[in-house]
Order: C-alpha cells, then structure tokens, then sequence
C-alpha cells in the first residue's frame, strides 16, 4: 500500500504511515466501504423526456401504471365515483345557495329588482352537478369499452410491430451494453452483388 500523504510504500500491516505518520487503517477503510462508481445514465434526465415521442411516453406511463396496479378497471370506478361526489357537491351547493337567498329576500331589505337576481343565484350549483353526471356517463359508457380494449389486448399478447413494455423485455439502463440491430449493413450490397453475377 502507497501512503496517500507522502507516497512512501508501506506494508498492509501497519496503522500509520512510517513516513509522516498519516492514519492508514482509516485509509484503508475509506477504500474498503467506497461505493461502486455508477454509470450516469441519459435516459433518466429531463433532456431524454424531451425527445421522446408522444407514443413512448403514453407507453412508458401505461406501463408505470400497470406496475403499480392501476388497470383501466380502476380507473374507470375512479372517474365513476369522481362524477357522484362533483354531482352531491354540486346539488349541495345549490340547495345551500337556494335556502340561503330565500332567507335574505323573505328578510325584506332587498329590492324587488335584486330579488329577482338573487332567487335565481342557486343555479350555480347546477353546473358541477352537469360535470358530475358528464364524468358519471362516461365511466359507464366510453370508459367501459376502454376496458373490454385493454382487457382484449392483454389477451392477445403483444401487438405486432410494437415494442414489448414488459419490465422483462425493457433494455437496460447501463449505457455500456450493446444492443444487437435487427439488420446487416452488408445485406443489400451483397443480395445486389449476387443478383447482378459479379464475384463476391
């Protein structure tokens, strides 16, 4: 072993350093316990997200949500439910909004013009009530016919043509390792060379 402070040789045994007395075994330690160095890997960073295309990304995030169990079954009771608690929100708000306004016309210190106006406000709550049923309709409906989709593609296997997502089949994330192409550069000239006669 070399001393890191003078560079003196030094045997494996010794503690501090012969030389100028550096602390060896915390040395040694340090060389022991170091982490192994990682291979930084591009296709982690934002600048790899820019370049990749709508449909790798949409993949990518089918795949994400398949890993953590999210199928398009729930997701659909999600959307489901999402539109029954918009629509109670919304038929709350505008029953509130309803009781409330009578109070203050049946308190008379409004004018007949405003109360007008104001006995009407209570409509409001009708709108999140319209997105709730909206959200409702489409978990039973579009939503539904997503589901007999992905439920039959995952029936089928893999589409032809596409990349399989599997977390099998997903290239590895260290840059080193060569990926093998699905063609010879060679091929064409060679199948031009025999079909023309000439000598290979």
């Amino acid at each position: 072993m070399f001393c890191p402070r003078c560079g003196s040789s030094q045997s494996e045994q010794l503690k501090f350093c012969k030389s100028c007395g550096a602390n060896l075994s915390a040395v040694r330690q340090v060389v022991d316990n170091r982490e192994p160095v990682q291979n930084f890997d591009w296709s982690n960073t934002w600048v790899a997200e820019m370049f990749r295309s709508s449909d790798e990304i949409k993949r990518r995030k089918d795949e994400l949500e398949r890993q953590r169990g999210i199928t398009p079954e729930i997701k659909r009771y999600k959307e489901i439910k999402a539109g029954v608690i918009t629509a109670g929100v919304g038929l709350a708000v505008g029953i509130f909004l309803f009781v409330f306004m009578q109070g203050i016309i049946l308190a008379g210190k409004v004018s007949p013009d405003n109360a007008e106006i104001i006995s009407r406000l209570w409509i409001a709550g009708v709108i999140p009530v319209f997105v709730g049923i909206a959200l409702m309709l489409n978990g039973m409906f579009v939503s539904k016919k997503m589901v007999e989709a992905a439920r039959r593609t995952a029936e089928l296997g893999p589409v032809p043509g596409q990349p399989d997502m599997s977390p099998d089949s997903l290239p590895s994330a260290e840059g080193t390792k060569f990926i093998p192409s699905s063609f010879s550069v060679t091929e064409e000239p060679t199948k031009h060379l025999r079909s023309s006669g000439q000598k290979e």
